[in-house]
């Protein structure tokens, strides 16, 4: 999402380091800059004022002006600046003390409400928690389906009714169904409206009032940059919401939603959607994304992304073959599989500090992955075992049976070959382990 804020911070941060000394007035040019940058990423026209105003009273003070690197701590007052406007530390969901916590889903109709509520039961549910779902949108009529599907598919409760149209009474029975199955949290999926008007302003009033949620979220497309700021400010005032999830953060919008919301509605930014999978939700952690902003990569994310996908007896396993070198297509195959669960690659690549612009260029053909996996599919299993019985005929059937050709199975053979020789190599390398929780 921030890509080109980014870069154009990346090009003005280079002219600075690029100094050995500052002066006031370097200052004074680059923040000139910056706010148009800001601007330009749909950030909110007094949030730019108060960030810059912010920057300006402690960049060009004596001690940064006169420092060895003068560059680098503007960079770092920048960093810091932005990490308080996107809320300064992640905010976690508030639960009752007293079982359940009931927390009230709201948002325009579009915004992706309905699937970020089963996204959030599913990262509630991996916590050990026993979520139920509750189907309250009874505006939109395939809105109980949806969210029965993604029950369905998280193997997870979903209270609803087709009989009433009143959707303070289902909310209410969903209540006493929790308590009575001993459900701990409740997530009230609740209508939108395609534009905020008074009869869904009532409506959110009055389960609001009979349910008593413990947290209202709301949910915002960050691609509607400024409305969904605006839209947030409204809900608040009228409402009154805990926190917010932004939803569609892998898209191309500017990024001014994220750098805007929290500064305007003075509420925390909680959780974040970064596609359209049911896993693909995350804390939002404002030192994290400021650190992808500036192009600093985010090592943190990136690990507890590997950590969801390799647990520590897979990784001894793994580092076994390695050290008897028996790593297999097999062996080759479940860690494609497992680096595939954590995300789109180019994402991944974007939290390695400096490989981002580095591959910025570099499009990852996803469809390789399939293509990899179609050939190894099609080994005999004791092909993937061993690699050397593959002998011409054997590569034609195997090319024949994944859809590829003859030079594509020796493309892989080769490559296979070559990791052998660099674990080989890591071997070799005194007091050698492998990180743990990490995919090689």
């Amino acid at each position: 999402m921030f890509e080109s804020l980014s870069d154009k911070l990346d090009s003005i941060f280079k002219k600075l380091k690029g100094r050995g000394l500052l002066k006031e007035e370097d200052v004074d040019a680059a923040l000139k800059e910056i706010r148009l940058a800001l601007l330009e990423a749909d950030v909110n026209f007094k949030v730019v004022k108060d960030f810059i105003q912010h920057i300006r009273e402690r960049a060009v003070g004596k001690e940064v002006l006169e420092s060895l690197s003068p560059g680098q701590q503007v960079v770092k007052i920048v960093h810091d600046a932005l990490c308080e406007l996107l809320g300064a530390t992640n905010t976690r969901v508030q639960l009752a003390p007293n079982p359940p916590t009931v927390i009230m889903m709201i948002g325009l109709q579009g915004s992706g409400k309905t699937t970020t509520t089963a996204k959030l039961a599913r990262f509630f549910k991996k916590e050990g928690r026993r979520p139920l779902l509750v189907a309250a949108d009874l505006q939109r009529p395939a809105a109980i389906d949806q969210l029965v599907t993604l029950g369905r598919q998280l193997d997870l409760p979903v209270f609803h009714s087709r009989e009433t149209k009143d959707p303070v009474a289902v909310s209410e029975e969903a209540l006493k169904s929790a308590k009575l199955d001993g459900r701990d949290i409740v997530l009230i999926d609740t209508a939108g409206r395609l534009h905020i008007n008074e009869e869904l302003m009532v409506e959110l009033k009055r389960i609001k009032e009979k349910v008593s949620p413990r947290e209202i979220l709301l949910v915002a497309d960050a691609m509607t940059g400024q409305d969904a700021v605006t839209m947030a400010k409204s809900f608040n005032d009228q409402i009154g919401i805990d926190g917010i999830i932004l939803t569609k953060m892998d898209g191309d919008a500017r990024g001014g939603a994220a750098l805007s919301i929290r500064h305007i509605t003075g509420k925390p930014i909680k959780f974040i959607g970064t596609g359209e999978k049911i896993d693909m939700i995350e804390p939002f952690y404002p030192d994290r994304i400021a650190s992808r902003i500036l192009g600093m990569g985010d090592v943190l994310s990136l690990i507890e992304q590997a950590q969801k996908s390799f647990d520590q007896k897979e990784a001894e396993k793994l580092q076994k073959s390695i050290m008897e070198e028996s790593f297999s297509f097999e062996d080759l195959r479940d860690q494609l599989k497992k680096i595939r669960n954590m995300g789109p690659i180019e994402n991944l690549l974007g939290m390695i500090p400096g490989m981002g612009k580095a591959l910025k260029e570099v499009k990852v053909d996803e469809k390789e992955f399939v293509r990899i996996e179609a050939i190894i599919n099609s080994m005999t299993p004791e092909e993937r075992r061993n690699h050397q019985i593959i002998n011409g005929s054997r590569r034609k059937r195997i090319a024949m049976g994944s859809g590829t050709t003859a030079a594509d199975v020796n493309r892989l053979i080769k490559q296979y070959l070559e990791m052998k020789k660099m674990m080989k190599m890591f071997k070799g390398k005194k007091g050698f382990r492998l990180p743990k929780m990490m995919p090689f």
